[in-house]
């Protein structure tokens, strides 16, 4: 693929990609501002290497890591703090449709798990992640994902049926 193309063709993943970078930013930093800055710095990170030695077809997945990493290492050093969703947008995607009070709900429920198998969830339904693309961000094989999912699933069944019971 000739350079130039091979440019425009990763800056249009990276268009397409933003608007879900910062929301999958956002839920881990709980900060809207903060997510943006986390965001361009990551694409400035990508935009920085050479061109020529990136992968088109991995641009998403390498963008999604920069900016995991960076959001864990920010985590790291601040204190967690229970996630409000009043001013996020949440973008109209076929497969990931919330609407605010379910996403509520759901957060609050996700807090109280493990944040392994809270992450994953996270990533898979409200970020519309494959589990392929999980294991690849979090390093660990698509099996852990699919099985920490399942068990914070379970759990989450457990916590509901606890409520209803009391």
């Amino acid at each position: 693929m000739p350079k130039k193309s091979k440019r425009s063709y990763i800056n249009k993943i990276i268009e397409d990609n933003l608007d879900y970078l910062v929301r999958f930013a956002y839920y881990r930093l709980n900060n809207r501002t903060e997510a943006e800055e986390l965001v361009y710095e990551a694409v400035l990170r990508l935009l920085e290497r050479d061109i020529m030695k990136i992968n088109p077809e991995s641009v998403r997945m390498y963008l999604f890591r920069i900016v995991y990493n960076m959001c864990m290492d920010k985590s790291r050093f601040a204190e967690r703090h229970t996630l409000s969703l009043d001013n996020i947008d949440i973008a109209d995607n076929e497969e990931t449709v919330l609407d605010m009070e379910e996403a509520d709900r759901l957060n609050t429920l996700l807090d109280k798990l493990p944040a392994r198998e809270s992450d994953v969830i996270r990533m898979n339904i409200i970020d519309g992640l494959s589990f392929v693309e999980i294991s690849n961000l979090l390093s660990i094989p698509a099996s852990t994902a699919k099985s920490r999912f399942r068990a914070g699933v379970e759990k989450l069944r457990q916590n509901v049926s606890k409520r209803f019971k009391s």
